[in-house]
């Protein structure tokens, strides 16, 4: 399954927090094209995980939605965040080496 970085976690609270409160919403991954190297993915914040996708939940209060494709293709993969020379935040998906 996919796992997150505390950093990440506290992107997505950060960027799912309505009105000031945590919890509501998440990040939601879904395949956007598959080829044969892989997959292109889609992100968007999402309200509430649609039909059939997996919740990831992180602390605090994160929640990564997985449509069923897009799940298999990140099964062990770790979703981080870093900062660029702008400050700005960019998600970023690589090997979960255990």
């Amino acid at each position: 399954m996919l796992a997150v970085t505390q950093a990440a976690a506290d992107a997505i609270t950060s960027l799912t927090a309505g009105d000031g409160e945590a919890g509501n919403g998440g990040l939601r991954f879904s395949v956007h094209e598959e080829h044969e190297a892989g997959a292109s993915l889609a992100m968007e914040v999402a309200n509430a995980p649609q039909e059939g996708d997996a919740v990831v939940t992180a602390e605090p209060n994160a929640n990564v939605y997985l449509e069923p494709k897009a799940a298999a293709y990140l099964e062990d993969k770790l979703l981080d965040v870093q900062p660029d020379d702008q400050g700005q935040l960019s998600f970023s998906l690589r090997d979960n080496k255990v």
